[in-house]
């Protein structure tokens, strides 16, 4: 496709679809336009998928997720499709400023963070590999939320990505299922029937997404919530236009914002219908495609492959017995094995409190088939495991990991120290009953979005290096070692990086008007805030090193920008003192005349998956540091390996595989070990031996108890430092002194330039089995029983 072909579809799409003139277009005109264009090139390559998977009988993956964290998906296409230069060149004859067109387009708000986006990377790796496969969500009007700060504190405000036509979906109206909640169960003839009494219409859209090179391409199906009656006529007649429009504001209210606050009830409420919604939609989705080629549902497995993304779509396991044994016939025993044979678990968490549980007289209330289905398959597995101590069912609660577990014939971490501890923790009874069902997939990432298409200079000196073959084959960046002792190579490395942190740099001062400079390093902390992820210990080590700086200005310091970003939940107190807390301790330590051309801070507002992409190329430090044997992968650590940042980080999670494959020394270890971590919450008073051990920690503790940040309000976070002085669960205290010392070794290598960026190469040349192009075949070998159709 030459650009000249591609600039007449453009024009074509601007004067039919939007009905505009190139002289009166504007930017998202134009936009929209080469959308519509780059998207006829991807139908083809759509249809031809669909109709090879059919023809060859086919297995299919169904990936069933809250989140899809797909971010912009103007450039990803253009960048698979091959057809980058040429749109530029289009741009570049139509006098159109391309960079400002890719800009425009909003990002997705369908996610939050690593859950989300792990689950786009595995659409993009699926496409690329050839697995026929569905992904599964829901299509919020309104997402997470955007973040604003004002004074400091996190604001939040409806993300209002949808307010302007989505130009990558198709809706497919014919794809329509009614979704039942409350009501009533009838048993009183052969199967029991469910009779809920609020209704709501799941509605299809589907997105293409187009794998490497456009061989292939999968669907993205998402659901909306609608009314099954719009609008009430008699009630608008009776002049109550409130209640006539009701039961669209209902329906809708299901998918219209991810994650709702689900500290009160009726927030409690929503969330779980929202999780049987999409799931349930889904499901049925799933039952028809297979009833539509095949007869025999007991047969099922051999052709389906459920994969469930947290314990979010857990009711699938209930729902699709439902499906099967009360809708289809199939005695419950066969269902429940059927299903089994489908279902498989990811699990993402070893934090007991965040694998969900819902109240047994909520889940009776909103499913009530489904708590009955609940209890006869805790039942099931009892009997089929006499002397068993684990139930789904439990206090009054419903345990929905536990639920997932038994009704998932794999389950699997998503690295193998999260693996391992997985069996030893959170499910070691079930692993002990069902020794072979849980399996290792280390998470990976997507080189096309995470390297080829967001750091184009990197990925010009590597394909100038050993080729282009690596896009789709990221393990031979290992070619690259060869290269790394030419100084030339080394040079050009380093260019790239810093062409990468002027562009920050520029984009930091319009945006927020904070000047950084550009030759300090660039140290990095994004991802969503949570006490164990720790920001709160990388605050104190910068309070600690500002201190520092001002008591010894004459020092040869080591010049650094902290930067932070990232989304606290809107009912999570502590993680958003934690936010404003930075954002006072930045305004004070980047307006001190002595250390600010050492030390600056800044918080990024709005963390999405566009900011990521300016972020991650331009870092020297990536910062790693939650509590031992609480993260169970992360994947914007290898986000940053992979484009050249060295890691500061503790033994956990994926950072474990990412300091043996890079080289101990080129990952700096700070911190206990998990089992250490253990072992410190037994001492008494920890916290407190910890402070006393430390006077960088216990001056920077009394800096935040004093107001030394906050003399307008010297108590704002006195609980703060109450908790780092008291329970300080997550073990900030006790790891702070390892912390500081590390961070001090991390100075003096980057005062040493061309040994950090030897150092630097060499994270990239060897994080090539982070690919989600090798997680993906590694499902679909260990766990979907799934081959590549191409």
């Amino acid at each position: 496709m030459t650009h000249a072909d591609l600039r007449a579809d453009m024009l074509r799409h601007l004067t039919y679809s939007f009905g505009k003139d190139p002289e009166h277009a504007h930017i998202r005109d134009w936009r929209m336009a080469l959308s519509l264009a780059v998207r006829d090139r991807i139908v083809d390559p759509w249809f031809d998928a669909t109709r090879k998977t059919y023809a060859g009988g086919h297995k299919r993956v169904y990936y069933l997720s809250m989140e899809f964290l797909i971010g912009r998906l103007l450039e990803d296409a253009i960048v698979n499709l091959g057809l980058l230069e040429t749109a530029r060149d289009a741009f570049a004859d139509l006098g159109v400023d391309f960079t400002e067109v890719l800009e425009n387009e909003p990002d997705a708000a369908l996610g939050n963070g690593g859950l989300g986006r792990l689950a786009a990377c595995f659409l993009d790796s699926l496409s690329t590999i050839g697995c026929p496969a569905y992904g599964y969500g829901i299509r919020y009007e309104h997402g997470l939320f955007r973040q604003s700060f004002v004074d400091g504190r996190q604001v939040e405000e409806p993300e209002d990505w949808l307010l302007q036509p989505h130009a990558w979906e198709f809706q497919r109206p014919e794809a329509a299922f009614e979704i039942g909640f409350g009501g009533s169960v009838d048993e009183s003839g052969r199967r029991a029937v469910w009779r809920p009494d609020e209704m709501v219409v799941a509605a299809a859209y589907d997105t293409p997404i187009v794998g490497w090179q456009g061989r292939w391409a999968n669907t993205l199906r998402l659901w909306s919530a609608k009314p099954v009656r719009a609008f009430d006529l008699e009630s608008f007649n009776r002049g109550d236009y409130v209640g006539a429009a009701a039961p669209e504001a209902l329906a809708r209210t299901i998918s219209r914002v991810l994650y709702p606050d689900d500290t009160t009830e009726q927030g409690k409420a929503l969330r779980l219908k929202q999780e049987y919604f999409f799931t349930a939609s889904s499901l049925r989705d799933v039952v028809r495609r297979y009833l539509s080629e095949h007869d025999d549902l007991r047969a099922m497995p051999e052709k389906v492959a459920i994969q469930l993304n947290d314990t979010h779509p857990a009711i699938a396991g209930p729902e699709l017995v439902r499906l099967l044994h009360d809708e289809k016939g199939l005695p419950f025993e066969d269902a429940e094995q059927a299903a089994r044979g489908c279902l498989s678990y990811t699990n993402h968490t070893l934090m007991p409190e965040a694998l969900e549980r819902w109240p047994e007289e909520l889940m009776a209330s909103l499913l009530p088939r489904h708590m009955q289905l609940i209890e006869r398959i805790d039942q099931a597995h009892a009997k089929a495991n006499p002397g068993r101590k684990v139930t789904a069912i439990e206090d009054g609660e419903v345990k929905m990991g536990e639920l997932s577990f038994m009704m998932a014939h794999k389950v699997n971490g998503v690295s193998a120290l999260h693996t391992g501890l997985m069996k030893e923790t959170v499910f070691a009874e079930l692993n002990r009953l069902h020794p072979d069902r849980i399996v290792n997939q280390t998470n990976g990432v997507t080189p096309r979005r995470w390297l080829l298409s967001s750091n184009p200079g990197l990925s010009r000196l590597i394909d100038d290096t050993i080729g282009n073959g690596w896009v789709d084959d990221l393990e031979r960046l290992s070619e690259l070692e060869s290269h790394i002792e030419d100084n030339g190579f080394r040079e050009a490395f380093a260019e790239a990086k810093a062409s990468n942190k002027r562009e920050l740099a520029r984009f930091v001062r319009e945006t927020e008007g904070v000047e950084i400079d550009p030759d300090a390093m660039f140290d990095i902390q994004i991802k969503r805030i949570h006490e164990y992820k720790r920001q709160h210990l990388n605050i104190l080590e910068t309070i600690a090193y500002w201190r520092a700086i001002q008591e010894n200005p004459d020092r040869d310091w080591t010049p650094r920008v902290k930067i932070f970003a990232g989304k606290a939940a809107p009912g999570y107190v502590f993680a958003k003192k934690i936010i404003h807390l930075v954002n006072d301790v930045a305004r004070m330590v980047n307006d001190d005349p002595v250390t600010s051309r050492f030390l600056k801070i800044v918080y990024l507002p709005n963390y999405n998956v566009s900011l990521a992409e300016r972020l991650i190329p331009a870092a020297d430090l990536s910062e790693q540091i939650s509590t031992a044997g609480k993260e169970a992968s992360g994947t914007g650590n290898m986000k940053f390996a992979l484009n050249g940042a060295l890691t500061i980080g503790t033994l956990d999670g994926a950072n474990v595989e990412i300091r043996e494959r890079v080289g101990a020394e080129n990952f700096f270890l700070f911190g206990m070990t998990a089992p250490e971590v253990v072992a410190r919450r037994t001492v008494a008073n920890h916290a407190e031996k910890a402070i006393a051990e430390s006077p960088e920690l216990a001056r920077a503790i009394g800096d935040i108890e004093d107001g030394v940040f906050t003399m307008d309000d010297p108590e704002r976070y006195r609980d703060i430092a109450q908790n780092l002085r008291g329970a300080d669960y997550f073990l900030v205290c006790s790891d702070f002194s390892s912390y500081y010392d590390k961070q001090r070794e991390v100075d003096a290598a980057y005062r040493n330039r061309d040994e950090w960026n030897q150092k630097a190469a060499l994270n990239t040349a060897r994080s090539g089995w982070f690919s989600s192009d090798r997680t993906i075949r590694g499902y679909m070998n260990d766990i979907w029983m799934a081959r590549s159709a191409l």
